[in-house]
Formats: structure tokens, sequence, C-alpha cells
């Protein structure tokens, strides 16, 4: 038998030595905050596979979509604070909104490898990667900015499971600017990258930048006009003209892609007008859930 205060001593060392123990337990814990950008009541997950590790959030129900922020090679989950049209927050009453770091995005939390051989395709695998854990099959795609080459990417990765995307203000190849987004890539990204991973180098990064935007230097890199020419999957492009995102770039889509639509231009402004064109996306993919 223990006696009282023995029971007392021995509970007493029982529970202090659990509260030192709490801090290692809970810092191993993954995150359930929800990240900047995000709206309130969104869920944070990570999805992971080999050295890869991709954090995603979600909120709403309803018919699955996965929407990329812009940002270009920094595209995360903060950057839809700043949109133009805030996805998560403009359609979690209409959707199932899954959105997610991209990977080695500065500010963000997905990191893995820099896949130099088919960096369009890492980007495609990561998105399918995420729906897969989420067990989801089929879904809609919004890609706004590195999205649009992103979703053409993705429609030719998993035709079967694109139901219907839409490409707002797509990143695409400027003849009069032919290296602005690799530029863009080396100044901006790759120095905060190298910050982070020390251990990649400077040849890895501008072997990957090339590969992104140098091999295929027309229309929006991560395709082929072949491609977009026998791509039927259902369109809506919102189209921008800036250094980034030519409208050449958008233009070409809807002429190419057979099924693809185009709003005006410009359609950011006056206020009704950006109101009408974001009900016109929202109306567009419900459309395409009972065609």
């Amino acid at each position: 038998m223990i006696d009282s205060s023995r029971r007392t001593v021995l509970t007493t060392g029982a529970a202090a030595a659990a509260t030192a123990a709490a801090p290692q337990v809970f810092a191993q814990a993954p995150q359930t905050s929800v990240p900047q950008g995000a709206p309130a009541g969104a869920k944070t997950g990570y999805y992971e596979k080999g050295n890869v590790r991709i954090r995603y959030t979600e909120i709403g129900t309803g018919f699955p979509l996965l929407a990329t922020p812009g940002g270009g090679l920094n595209s995360r989950i903060a950057v839809w604070a700043n949109a133009v049209i805030n996805i998560p927050e403009e359609f979690k009453n209409d959707f199932r909104v899954i959105t997610m770091d991209q990977r080695n995005a500065t500010g963000g939390e997905s990191t893995g490898p820099v896949p130099v051989d088919d960096p369009w395709g890492a980007f495609a695998d990561d998105q399918l990667g995420v729906m897969d854990h989420l067990g989801i099959s089929r879904f809609f795609f919004f890609g706004n900015c590195i999205g649009g080459p992103f979703a053409m990417k993705l429609m030719e990765r998993a035709p079967q499971r694109v139901v219907a995307a839409i490409l707002s203000q797509p990143v695409g190849h400027n003849p009069a600017k032919p290296d602005y987004m690799y530029d863009a890539g080396k100044t901006v990204w790759a120095k905060e990258l190298r910050e982070r991973k020390p251990d990649v180098s400077m040849e890895t990064i501008e072997k990957y930048l090339h590969n992104l935007y140098r091999v295929r230097p027309d229309f929006v890199y991560s395709v082929s006009r072949d491609f977009a020419k026998s791509c039927h999957t259902p369109m809506l492009v919102l189209p921008d003209d800036i250094v980034a995102h030519p409208l050449v770039a958008s233009v070409d889509v809807a002429s190419l892609c057979p099924n693809a639509e185009i709003t005006v231009f410009p359609w950011k402004e006056p206020a009704d007008l950006k109101a009408r064109t974001i009900n016109r996306a929202r109306t567009f993919l419900k459309r395409q859930q009972t065609a």
C-alpha cells in the first residue's frame, strides 16, 4: 500500500513531468491556425509525399474548386487577401474551395526539391496530390496569374479530372519582353529561395527557370498550341494586359481552345462591371455542374 503523503508526491511529480514534456509534443503537432489570407473558418492541412510537403486550406461545401493564387513562383495562400478576386472568400458559399501554397513559394509553408527536369509537371503533380489526399476525383479549377499555365498543364495531365477551368489574368509569353518572367524569377524568387535553401545552387535555379520559361517561349509556357487546339475542357478567360499577363495570351487561349469563352476587357473597373464578371464566373462554373 502507498500512504497518502507518498501518493501525493508521486502524483505531483507525474504532473510536473507531463507539463515539462508538453511543449515538445505541441511543437510537433500540425498547424491548426488559419493562414494569413484564408477566410475565417478555413481548415488547414498538409499533403506529404516523399520530400514534398504542401500546405493547403479548404472552406465551404459543394462541388470541389481548386484555386491557385497569383504571385508567380511565390503563389501562396496569403496572396488571396489582396487579389482582384479573393476566391476562397468570394466562393466559399458556392463550392468546396481548396487552395494551397505552391512548392517553395516565399512566405508559404510548402517545400520540396527544385524540379529542374519537369517544373510545370511537378506543380501539376503537387496539385493533383492534394486532391488525391482529400479523396477528390473531379473538380473545377480557378487559376490566377501563374494559375493560367497551371490550368493548362492540369488539363493536359489529367483531362478527365478538370471539369471546367477559369483562367484569370493568365501569365503568358510577352513578345515585347520575352525574358520578363525568367528575369523576375531570377532577381526576386531565386534570391529569396537561396536565403532559405543555400544548398540549392544558382546553376540549378537557372536551369529550372530556363525550363519554365525558355524551353517553350510562346503562349502560356506550360503546354503547346497544338494541345490547346485539342483541349475541349470548358474554360472562361478573364483577360489582363500587363507585362506578366499580356492580353495576347488571353486572346490566344480563347481563340485556340474549342470550348473557351472570354469576358470583356477591361473588367476590373468600375465596381459594378467587376461584380458582374465575378457573377459570370460563378454562373459559368455552376452551369458545368449540370452540363
